[in-house]
């Protein structure tokens, strides 16, 4: 919910995410607000999660129609996540596609190239006999780097569903740089995780709270299972088991076992309880380290780049509408430049300048308290109220008086790994608010490649995202995945503190263009006298 302060006179715009589980999405996804108070101008960030259509089974968890989404448009998301996979399953741990035996190649390696140019990558993929792999679905990650530049580019991999794999490596810094190829997970693995994200196996599961009065004056408390019922014979429940608590506006429902002594309506909290994996011990052994998120061998030359007299990038404003290339940027000196728009890296002065007279709300995961904890630590003057919560799971609270700076965190609604509909909401509230800017942060590289937590789903989110909301005016996607998977940090679902660095500050060329631009003239008493500098 936003709210404007007193001292604001623009509308009241509210937007409720609510949670929605499903059997792909085991993520903690997230969503931002921005409040400008000195200009009426309302700037929101929301991470949606993945919608999932009616199935072709009596498992349905919802279906297009009640996502608010055409036929047309979910042909496009159907195509959009299209992804290639065994025409049936293997039989033998030796018949997956082996980090070992595949490899890479760099095509027409030349003795030196110019910043701009492109360098053209072959994967070849093999299982663990030797044999070249006849059909597509690998997942493979693959960047071109520079550790002592600490220097990095993604690169798009293309499947050609025969075993091979080609990718485009765009050449940006001036220096040295070579090709790292991982293979994340076989093509193997891509299909249990894709046959468990279709299927109603809940692998997350909850506790539910009651509490009331009992006999004689005393408190009852008990504690039930709880989970999201998916469709009218989805529940991972059967029969009249279960309390019941729908949401009016999206229809989801949080279906909690009957406890024994007390009414359903005696509900008080949830918490998150245990995870349940659905894998058998042979797709187990698929998921092993030694075969996940492994570096392939291949063509380890140093490439050679000289300087170019023409220049990349842009120079141009940061704001709505603007499409996201690959690459969309690439580190140098653990700087993030950004070839969608113009933006640039904020002193804790400038962002004290550029947050003035807003509100921040951060609504969503542990990665959107990471923002609240950077801003924290750099706008100068900002204090953490204490509201007495817990610091992991808030809500939290942090103000700047002088600037008139408030900035929020809290968690997202029940469930807390879980939302959906979002889509609806942003429409809506563009709708009632067109002067509102939406700001979809998309997902970043995990560190944990199992069942539960896997890029391979994420990239899957990811495309989504970028589908449903790519003809929304007035929506501004911040491409972060690009950012966490070339970056020489190891993987986490926690990006470091550099990464967290390099994305407040590409959101705050986003929340005030002109910051991006100005030149801060500082204050401050030297000898008795009041002097100024430049900054910026």
């Amino acid at each position: 919910m936003v709210t404007p302060s007193k001292k604001s006179k623009a509308p009241v715009c509210r937007l409720r995410p609510y949670a929605l589980l499903q059997a792909c999405a085991l993520w903690t996804l997230f969503c931002l607000a921005l409040w400008a108070l000195h200009d009426g101008n309302h700037i929101k960030l929301f991470q949606p999660t993945r919608p999932k259509p009616v199935q072709n089974n009596s498992s349905s968890i919802i279906s297009a129609f009640d996502m608010g989404i055409s036929d047309e448009e979910w042909e496009r998301l159907q195509k959009a996540i299209d992804w290639p996979i065994p025409d049936q399953e293997i039989t033998r741990l030796d018949q997956s596609t082996s980090p070992v035996h595949s490899t890479f190649s760099i095509v027409g390696l030349k003795e030196s190239y110019k910043v701009g140019e492109n360098i053209y990558v072959t994967i070849t993929a093999r299982d663990h006999n030797k044999n070249l792999k006849r059909y597509g679905g690998d997942f493979f990650k693959a960047k071109l780097f520079n550790l002592e530049l600490k220097a990095s580019v993604y690169g798009e991999v293309v499947d050609h569903r025969n075993g091979t794999y080609s990718v485009a490596l765009l050449l940006p810094w001036e220096g040295q740089a070579q090709v790292s190829v991982r293979l994340e997970h076989s093509s193997e693995v891509v299909q249990i995780l894709k046959k468990y994200r279709d299927s109603s196996f809940p692998r997350s599961h909850y506790n539910g709270y009651f509490e009331g009065p009992g006999l004689n004056k005393t408190r009852i408390s008990e504690v039930v299972e709880c989970n999201l019922k998916w469709g009218a014979d989805g529940s991972w429940r059967k029969g009249d088991c279960c309390c019941e608590y729908k949401d009016i506006r999206t229809g989801t429902v949080w279906q909690c076992e009957r406890p024994k002594e007390l009414s359903c309506d005696k509900l008080v909290h949830h918490s998150y309880g245990h995870l349940e994996s659905p894998l058998n011990h042979f797709e187990q052994q698929l998921f092993t380290k030694n075969l996940t998120n492994i570096a392939i061998s291949g063509d380890k030359n140093i490439i050679n780049v000289l300087p170019n007299t023409a220049s990349i990038g842009t120079m141009e404003k940061c704001r709505s509408g603007m499409t996201t290339p690959v690459p969309a940027g690439f580190y140098l000196k653990d700087v993030w430049k950004s070839f969608v728009c113009n933006t640039r890296q904020f002193s804790p002065a400038q962002m004290g300048y550029c947050l003035k007279n807003k509100i921040v709300y951060l609504m969503g995961d542990s990665t959107t308290r990471q923002w609240f904890e950077y801003l924290e630590r750099n706008v100068p003057g900002i204090k953490r109220m204490d509201l007495h919560t817990p610091p992991a799971n808030g809500p939290l609270m942090a103000v700047e008086l002088e600037n008139n700076i408030i900035i929020h965190w809290r968690p997202h609604s029940v469930p807390v790994r879980f939302m959906a509909k979002i889509r609806q909401s942003v429409v809506a509230l563009l709708s009632r608010a067109p002067e509102t800017t939406v700001i979809i942060k998309s997902a970043n590289t995990a560190g944990l490649k199992n069942i539960y937590q896997s890029d391979w789903h994420m990239l899957q989110l990811d495309t989504v995202m970028r589908e449903m909301f790519r003809d929304i005016d007035g929506v501004i996607f911040l491409d972060v995945w690009q950012m966490t998977s070339c970056h020489y940090l190891r993987e986490h679902i926690h990006p470091g503190p550099v990464i967290i660095a390099n994305e407040v500050n590409m959101f705050l060329s986003y929340v005030s263009p002109t910051c991006s631009l100005f030149k801060l003239i500082l204050f401050h008493k030297e000898n008795g006298k009041l002097t100024w500098a430049r900054e910026g």
